[in-house]
């Protein structure tokens, strides 16, 4: 876009010498990651379920098309029009999620899916940015001049996302749902002594979980003694980096892809360590570190509470779920299905990244504030 000078007042002018285009371009090198590594790892998925094997593939562009335009549409928004969507957002996922207990799709023993008949959706996944967005707009907008009466609201509404997570059930994203909380509540300034209860009562209950929910109870076991039962997709996956070594054994010539169920979702890092090597995933992570240091870095230097507790609060669940993915695919954390953001295959997965990464170049983006002088000056570079 260098036909847009600096000095081009427009609207579209404007959002582009204000977004950071760094991390957009990052984005854009995950996408085409994940269309490559789809390409190559889902086509024996799709034979083993009857499909044509460019059937997942040709749905993900499918879905990545309009992930890409929600995703620029709302980095255009401002920061207000941003808490306006997420607290929207919020409304309609508390709907979704209730309704996902009565007219849900069971799949693998979980009720988490919609079914749209053309699609299915996971209401979960649209229900994480609009959490982070709506706690920071309680947080910073009932909690001014030491008012608790947000922090109470941020509690109930956590509490209700909690138990109807729970009902489908889902710990994975009840997990991630409670990390976005605890860290929002610490960066908006909670006190160190309401922080130490908290971990506390995280503690007993995650050891509830694991008591009254036998699933979960499975995974932990499992995990902390792999002979206790079926680790066969995990197995699978530490062998792909076995055989990856550095350099990999050639983009298509993996064979652990070929008996790996969820190769081209849950575990399609392990595909990318066996056909591409140590130095592709190397990469891959640096590329998501780079993009969660840079939106951290511009987060800080705004002193908006509402855009550094959202911005906080998205970034976290944008490297938690990548983190989660990863430690999942090496062994190092208990099996959980987690989609690599904007690599997987998965509409809902793709859309709900989007949207996160819509709403982080929104609040990323360069702010302006009004001085003795009548030019603009940005307080973050």
């Amino acid at each position: 876009m260098r036909f847009l000078s600096r000095t081009d007042s427009t609207f579209l002018g404007h959002w582009w010498w204000t977004l950071d285009r760094h991390i957009l371009a990052s984005v854009f090198i995950l996408m085409l990651l994940g269309i490559a590594l789809i390409a190559t790892g889902s086509p024996a998925v799709a034979q083993r379920i009857g499909a044509p094997s460019s059937h997942f593939i040709i749905y993900h562009i499918i879905y990545l098309i309009p992930a890409i335009i929600i995703m620029l549409s709302i980095s255009m928004l401002s920061p207000k029009w941003i808490w306006r969507l997420g607290t929207l957002m919020m409304a309609g996922g508390i709907i979704s999620l209730i309704a996902v207990l009565f007219i849900g799709t069971e799949i693998k023993g979980a009720q988490r899916w919609i079914d749209l008949s053309f699609t299915s959706i996971q209401p979960s996944e649209f229900v994480k940015p609009a959490f982070a967005i709506s706690i920071a707009w309680i947080l910073s907008g009932l909690s001014k001049n030491g008012d608790s009466k947000g922090k109470i609201i941020a509690f109930i509404l956590y509490a209700v996302i909690v138990a109807l997570l729970m009902s489908q059930p889902d710990f994975g994203m009840t997990l991630v749902i409670s990390f976005i909380f605890f860290a929002q509540i610490f960066i908006a300034g909670a006190p160190l002594r309401y922080i130490i209860p908290v971990i506390l009562l995280g503690t007993v209950l995650l050891a509830l979980v694991y008591i009254f929910f036998p699933h979960v109870q499975s995974r932990i076991d499992r995990f902390l003694d792999p002979q206790s039962g079926d680790n066969y997709q995990i197995e699978q996956s530490i062998k792909s980096f076995k055989n990856g070594g550095i350099a990999g054994t050639g983009a298509g010539q993996g064979e652990v892809k070929l008996h790996l169920p969820d190769a081209h979702t849950d575990v399609i890092f392990a595909v990318a360590a066996e056909e591409m090597g140590l130095i592709f995933i190397l990469i891959i992570i640096a590329i998501y570190g780079y993009i969660i240091k840079r939106a951290i870095s511009r987060i800080s230097a705004s002193g908006d509470l509402f855009i550094i507790t959202a911005g906080g609060g998205l970034v976290i669940m944008f490297g938690l779920q990548a983190f989660f993915h990863m430690g999942v695919s090496l062994g190092m954390l208990p099996a959980k299905g987690m989609t690599l953001p904007f690599i997987s295959y998965g509409g809902s997965s793709l859309w709900s990244s989007s949207i996160t990464m819509g709403m982080l170049l929104a609040l990323t983006r360069k702010q302006v504030k009004s001085g003795i002088s009548k030019n603009t000056i940005y307080i973050t570079r």
